[in-house]
């Protein structure tokens, strides 16, 4: 199960009733942060999320309405007594950048890890109470893959996808066909091999096929470039960019590199995904309700986010 939270869900600049992009997607406790525009610790303390478990940060691009928040986030986060690691992931020339700001917040108390994306998925699993870098997929565990798409924008720009693995089921009725002691099931689903009375038991005789996991996908300050709808597929939660609502503005929409609300519908229905919501406003857009219809002639289940929208998503 996935909760997520948009602190903001404005483009450009701050307005009074829209902070900037920024949201959060934790899971049993511990959060994962995409972009961190000016004035996401306001939102963080205005919705109650707390700062001390963020274990990721993904930033999708080095514009000032995706990262202006980060270096007050990253002192807040080391003045709260935080010692793990925290991981950032960003574009190409992202660690340059993570330099700059290292040297405004110097001497944090915890360690920075700092990834470049681009270069295939990242695993990270709950371990100790926090999410930490795995080097390989373990199916038996439920392990967070981070998958990373270049996009189009005026700098360069990264798509986020996240997905929460599912274990396989246990079988239980295998396991009392081949009598295994009651005590050993939990070790088994967990991918365990155990050897007891010179008999082995290996976690494929109990556990059924691979299920589907929760892929929730990220895509903002993009054209509709052709791989994004392969990169999406199959997403229960599309959470795409729509930063011009009236199809009117599809040149400005082309001119600035960004999205209407069409151009994010059309890329939701072709590329399958469950729901679509809709962020990253821009600031001429007082009501984008007003042309949500424009979306939901091409995706019929899409809706706008809204500061503070939260939502939680099952298997």
């Amino acid at each position: 199960m996935l909760d997520i939270r948009f602190l903001g869900s404005g483009g450009g600049m701050p307005m009074p009733n829209r902070h900037l992009s920024s949201l959060l997607i934790s899971f049993r406790g511990r959060t994962i942060l995409f972009d961190c525009g000016e004035g996401t610790q306001v939102a963080m303390r205005k919705f109650k999320t707390g700062f001390k478990t963020i274990d990721i940060i993904c930033i999708s691009h080095v514009h000032g309405d995706h990262l202006y928040g980060l270096p007050g986030l990253l002192s807040t986060m080391g003045n709260s007594e935080r010692t793990e690691m925290v991981t950032l992931i960003g574009p190409r020339g992202f660690r340059n950048f993570m330099d700059k700001i290292l040297f405004l917040v110097p001497n944090l108390p915890f360690p920075v890890r700092i990834i470049e994306g681009g270069g295939g998925p990242l695993i990270f699993r709950l371990e100790e109470d926090r999410l930490l870098f795995q080097e390989k997929l373990d199916k038996y565990k439920e392990n967070l893959t981070i998958d990373t798409l270049e996009l189009d924008h005026s700098t360069e720009c990264l798509g986020y996808s996240l997905t929460l693995n599912r274990r396989p089921k246990f079988l239980v009725e295998k396991a009392e066909e081949y009598d295994i002691p009651k005590n050993f099931w939990k070790r088994l689903q967990n991918g365990e091999t155990i050897s007891y009375k010179d008999r082995e038991y290996c976690p494929e005789l109990v556990l059924g096929e691979e299920r589907s996991g929760i892929k929730i996908s990220y895509i903002t300050d993009s054209r509709p470039v052709g791989g994004i709808v392969d990169f999406i597929n199959k997403s229960k939660l599309f959470i795409c960019e729509g930063s011009y609502g009236d199809d009117a503005d599809l040149h400005k929409a082309i001119k600035n590199k960004h999205m209407t609300f069409r151009e994010a519908a059309k890329l939701a229905l072709e590329g399958q995904v469950e729901e679509l919501i809709l962020t990253h406003f821009s600031p001429s857009m007082d009501e984008p309700s007003e042309f949500i219809h424009n979306a939901r002639e091409s995706f019929a289940n899409t809706s706008l986010a809204y500061d503070g929208l939260s939502k939680t998503i099952g298997f």
